[in-house]
Order: C-alpha cells, then sequence, then structure tokens
C-alpha cells in the first residue's frame, strides 16, 4: 500500500524509474486473457515499446503488428510459441525467443505465466536485399549461453541473447553483478536501453539522479542519457537490458 503518495518511481527528461507499486494493467488487441503492464513506448520518446505480459491459463499473445519485430523472455510459467508453417517451442522461464517482423505467430500460456515483451519496428540494412542480411527466429535458454566478462571484470558477467550481426538492429542481453561490482564508468551513449532488474538490487546513477533499485523495477534511458550501476548487498544483482544496435544514425 502507498503511504500518502510516496513512491521511489521517477520521471525525468531523459530516463524513467518504474517501481511495481506504480504498474498498470491494460488489455491490448490481439491477445485473450492478458494483461501488460506497458513501461515505455513512443508516447515518451522511445523507439521500441516494452511491456511485462501476464497471462491467465490460456491465455493468447498474436503476432506483432506489420513491421514489428519481437523478442520474449520468460519470467514465470510456461508457454507454447507456435510459428505458423514452422516448429512450435515450450518455453520455460529463462528461455526466449525471437520473431522477425512479419513471422506469423502465436503465445499461449500452459498456466499463469508472465513474459518481458519487447518490440520494435524493423530497420532493414540499407541497400541490402540478400538473404543473409535478413534475421532468422531465433529461440534460447539463457542458462545454455557462455557468459562474459564485461571488460575483463570477472564480477561483471554478461550474457548476449540475441546474436550479434548485422541482420539484427537490437540487442538484448543479461547482466549479472557479483555483490559490490560496478561499471567501469560512467557511461553516455547514442543507444537507448530498457531495463528490467531481476534479481537483487543496487543504485543506478541516471543523468544527474541516484536511485535505489530492486528486482522488479523497470528503467527506461534516452539516448545519451549518463548511467551507472553497483551492486549493493549480499547476492548478486542481475537485470535484462535493451539496447538499439548495428544502425547508421542516419538511415544509411
Amino acid at each position: 500500500m502507498q503511504h500518502l503518495g510516496a513512491t521511489r518511481s521517477s520521471l525525468k527528461a531523459d530516463h524513467l524509474l518504474q517501481t511495481p507499486d506504480t504498474f498498470i494493467r491494460t488489455p491490448l488487441p490481439g491477445s485473450s486473457g492478458v494483461e501488460f503492464v506497458i513501461h515505455i513506448g513512443p508516447q515518451l520518446g522511445a523507439g521500441f515499446t516494452q511491456m511485462t505480459a501476464e497471462f491467465t491459463e490460456d491465455g493468447t499473445l498474436a503476432s506483432a503488428p506489420a513491421g514489428v519485430e519481437r523478442f520474449l523472455y520468460l519470467l514465470e510459467g510456461h508457454v507454447e510459441l507456435e510459428i505458423s508453417d514452422g516448429p512450435s517451442y515450450a518455453l520455460a522461464p529463462g528461455q526466449f525467443a525471437y520473431l522477425p517482423a512479419n513471422t506469423p505467430h502465436r503465445v499461449r500460456a500452459r498456466n499463469v505465466s508472465k513474459a518481458v515483451v519487447i518490440e520494435k519496428f524493423y530497420e532493414p540494412v540499407a541497400d541490402s536485399v540478400a538473404d543473409s542480411a535478413q534475421p532468422k527466429v531465433v529461440v534460447g535458454d539463457e542458462a545454455t549461453i557462455q557468459s562474459e566478462a564485461l571488460g575483463g571484470d570477472e564480477a561483471l558477467q554478461v550474457k548476449r541473447l540475441v546474436p550479434d550481426g548485422i541482420n539484427f538492429d537490437f540487442a538484448v542481453n543479461t547482466m549479472t553483478y557479483a555483490p559490490g561490482a560496478s561499471l567501469a564508468l560512467v557511461e553516455v551513449h547514442l543507444m537507448e536501453h530498457g531495463l528490467l532488474m531481476l534479481e537483487g538490487g543496487g543504485i543506478y546513477r541516471l543523468g544527474d539522479s541516484w536511485y535505489p533499485v530492486s528486482a522488479g523495477d523497470f528503467i527506461w534511458m534516452a539516448p545519451y542519457c549518463p548511467q551507472w550501476f553497483g551492486a549493493i548487498g549480499k547476492t548478486p544483482a542481475k537485470y535484462l537490458i535493451y539496447k538499439d544496435w548495428n544502425r547508421h544514425p542516419l538511415g544509411a
């Protein structure tokens, strides 16, 4: 229960911290038995949409709108991903799927489930029509992906969920910080971020503000928003993070 309007949520010109006590749920077209927490979208200036989809048993989610690519990461429960004229996949927590734009599919929950849903209008590689430049369906399991030390720091591990390659125009990673670990510098860059805290907590610098954050919090960072994170506590901190990627700023 909120106390006299108090919340950690904060909206500034270049960032948003959205905490679970302020989440509002809404239905969307193309779904049945699913409610969405829409964390960020074009209305706030973002070039993508990130949502948490909450499925009832047998709740279904249809294909993304025309021209829109979709990334799913299962947080809770079990869902079936059915691709038209293709295979079906059973997804459990920690498993994920990338669906290229205009890929007919359906997501159906076997039981009460929760998933991250990231959507973006796909930006084709300029002057390229080769099949090799078109992204393909990717289905994977975070547990099987080899982690990498960020900048050689073994206390900060990254797992790349979307393959690296010019045919993909965004990246989604998980980042895990050992207790006390932090980014080596304050980052300021062109790419924008959508971030969902999965485990643990710490302190996030966004712009000129400093915030305590914990599991369940969502953060949006606009292009060039100064950003830094340090893990605090006795357990690791982990988040799922999106960024636009592999495209020239002028669309060339």
